[in-house]
């Protein structure tokens, strides 16, 4: 089954949890591990991607190890075109649309895009938008963040992506922000577009989870803590948040 397919169907069925795994924050564990035990938690996918330091090789390596410890899709979340494996089930063909530097919004896609169709990869086009504080990610990506509150212009940039006939839309507010997404602008976002709304950064326990799920995200995205104290009873509480439990 193709993976847009799967999440067709899945989305259908209710609100989604993904697990993120950066393969530069693992720190000694290996990845199929850890994507072992999300699946066994209740993730719904398994994303790999983030950072910008890993070689070709470990990414390959990686991303092979996840996929022989999961039954889930694995999906990559590039940070640039050299963030790229065949080893995965797709790829979010994503655009950093309020980014101040073409490069982030077109220029690295198009130096992947020959690449990623002769791996075979399956693209799934994704609009994404950094919203305040966006930490690393908007530095790195250069971003003019989306104030918190101006959810009217989140909802523009929802809408430039539905426009533009991408897939998905996703909010972020960056990996270790102090809170997530606002439930003003999630609303609002859901209430004017049609494309499912991913939201990661700041989801840190049951009830942000909760309040991000209730606001209309459509899909909840976390990084993985398993490997640290208590990190599984996390990322449990945050699934069951996710999933009405």
């Amino acid at each position: 089954m193709k993976v847009r397919d799967y999440l067709t169907l899945k989305l259908k069925e209710g609100k989604l949890h993904m697990t993120l795994l950066d393969p530069d924050k693992a720190e000694d564990q290996n990845l199929g591990e850890l994507a072992a035990i999300a699946t066994d938690l209740g993730t719904d996918a398994i994303m790999v991607g983030g950072s910008t330091g890993v070689s070709q090789a470990d990414l390959d390596r990686q991303v092979a190890e996840v996929k022989t410890s999961t039954t889930l899709p694995v999906i990559l979340f590039p940070a640039n075109a050299r963030t790229i494996s065949p080893h995965a089930d797709a790829i979010y063909f994503m655009s950093l649309l309020n980014s101040r530097k073409v490069q982030h919004v077109v220029r690295e896609q198009q130096q992947a895009a020959q690449l990623i169709r002769d791996m075979g990869l399956e693209t799934l086009a994704m609009g994404y938008v950094v919203v305040e504080p966006g930490m690393k990610v908007g530095e790195v990506g250069h971003a003019d963040l989306v104030p918190r509150d101006a959810p009217e212009e989140a909802v523009r940039y929802a809408l430039t992506a539905e426009f533009f006939g991408m897939d998905l839309f996703y909010l972020e507010a960056g990996s270790g922000a102090p809170a997530p997404v606002p439930a003003k602008m999630i609303q609002a976002v859901k209430r004017e577009s049609h494309l499912p709304l991913f939201v990661g950064g700041g989801i840190r326990g049951y009830d942000a989870a909760r309040e991000v799920a209730e606001a209309g995200a459509d899909v909840i995205v976390t990084g993985t803590v398993v490997e640290r104290p208590n990190g599984k009873v996390f990322l449990k509480d945050v699934i069951n948040a996710v999933k009405g439990s």
